[in-house]
């Protein structure tokens, strides 16, 4: 049993997300949402929310309490960028690029080995 949370455009680049999201992988929730916490990042209170919405959808769905899911799968896309110019001496531009990107945070239910 699966249960995923997506969120898009946010207004950080995909290569800041995953600095973030390469730590939590693979780890329970109750561990992730510790070491989210602590992050001094913007990225880490990003995937926290979504991190607790993914909670959210397994309990409504199924009525998993969150100490028993794992963080199966957690990505971090590249969306749109906007693009924005700087004027500069002498009549010329120079380019900003505004990055965002989509995130997709896949929790899972860990059965306990007896």
């Amino acid at each position: 049993m699966e249960v995923r949370s997506k969120e898009s455009y946010i207004r950080t680049s995909a290569r800041k997300l995953r600095r973030v999201i390469n730590e939590i992988r693979g780890k329970k929730v109750p561990d992730a949402l510790n070491i989210l916490k602590f992050m001094p990042y913007f990225a880490a209170k990003v995937v926290e929310k979504n991190l607790i919405n993914a909670v959210a959808n397994a309990s409504e769905k199924w009525g998993v309490v969150s100490d028993n899911l794992m963080v199966s799968e957690v990505t971090a896309d590249e969306g749109p960028t906007y693009k924005r110019a700087r004027p500069r001496a002498q009549g010329r531009m120079y380019k900003i690029m505004k990055r965002t990107s989509h995130l997709t945070v896949q929790v899972k239910v860990v059965e306990e080995k007896k």
